[in-house]
Formats: structure tokens, sequence, C-alpha cells
């Protein structure tokens, strides 16, 4: 994947009313619309942490915590070879990472559906371990730091680097009982 270009833009967006209070007659629920993508991106890329789900060659789920970067329209995260979400993608690149808050009324919850498709390009990988640093700033960038070293392991490939440009993407919006729930498609 390349981060050169203008970000893709979802082809539809749309309002779920079935979950959210637009069908709800109270206060505010006339006013409900589906959330913005231009939100959703900054939800993102402010995110620290984002849980992805991988599929077992046998068919079970696995789901484990990870950072993530989005850049230029791409959500990137990186594993050990050896790990079992690498393994995972080897057989089945569908995946799905997921952030937001545990707020019962407020928060926006994000779903990117999409396929990982490993980095090899150099260019690209630079730009990912640069949105990694200003990311995560001294977790990735002082000795000190839970990621220290990272970026090294990306550069000299003991770390790999996964892209995932989103298929479809949910959003699920709560704001003081308005809920809202938008689902964008690529």
């Amino acid at each position: 994947m390349s981060a050169q270009g203008p970000e893709k833009q979802p082809a539809t967006t749309e309002l779920d009313a079935r979950y959210s209070s637009a069908l709800t007659p109270r206060p505010g629920a006339a006013d409900v619309t589906a959330t913005e993508w231009a939100e959703a991106q900054r939800q993102l890329e402010a995110a620290e942490i984002f849980w992805v789900s991988t599929v077992r060659p046998d068919g079970r789920l696995h789901v484990t915590p990870v950072i993530a970067a989005w850049h230029a329209g791409v959500l990137y995260f990186s594993t050990g070879p050896g790990e079992q979400k690498a393994r995972n993608l080897a057989h089945d690149g569908h995946c799905a990472l997921t952030t937001g808050g545990n707020s019962l009324t407020e928060g926006l919850d994000l779903v990117i559906e999409g396929t990982a498709e490993q980095v090899a390009d150099r260019v690209v990988l630079e730009e990912v371990v640069a949105a990694f640093e200003t990311k995560y700033g001294h977790h990735m960038t002082s000795p000190e730091g839970t990621f220290h070293g990272m970026g090294d392991a990306i550069r000299k490939g003991d770390d790999m680097v996964f892209a995932v440009a989103p298929g479809t993407a949910y959003g699920f919006g709560r704001d003081d009982g308005i809920y809202t729930h938008t689902r964008w498609t690529f």
C-alpha cells in the first residue's frame, strides 16, 4: 500500500435507524444524523489502543490488543512473525480492528473491516514508523518506552507491518442518550 495520493473516501454513508435514536421519541432524537467520516478519522488518529480480530485456520477467532496508526487513509499495526495474529493473517487476511470507549452515555466506538496486507515497501515502512513515533511519542522513542526499538525491529524485518484499508467501517456514537449507528462503505 502506498501512502501517496488522496485518502479514499466512503462511497456511501448510512445511518442505521434500527440502532439509532431516530426511532426513539425523545428530545433531540429528530436531529439524529450519520456520523461524518471526518469525525471517525479524527477518532482513529487519536485512539491509542485497538483490538484486532483475526480467524485461525480452524475457524476459531483470535482477538488481541495492538497499537495502530491511521496514516493516509489506512490503519497500520505490527506484530512479530511468530505471533498468533501473524499466523492467522498468513492463512486469511480478513480482519477487523476496533477502538472506542467503555461509556454507555458518550463516545464513538469504531470498527474497521478489511483485508490486512503485509507492507514490504521501504518508503511506506519509514512513513509508518514515523507515524507510530509521532503518535506514541516517548512510548516508542525513549529507552524507557514500552515499545522502544519497534521502529528498528520494523526496519530489520523482525516485526511485520500490516495495512488495513477500510472495506466497511461502523461507528457507534453515544451523546447523552442519543445513539447513532453509522455504516461507511468504501
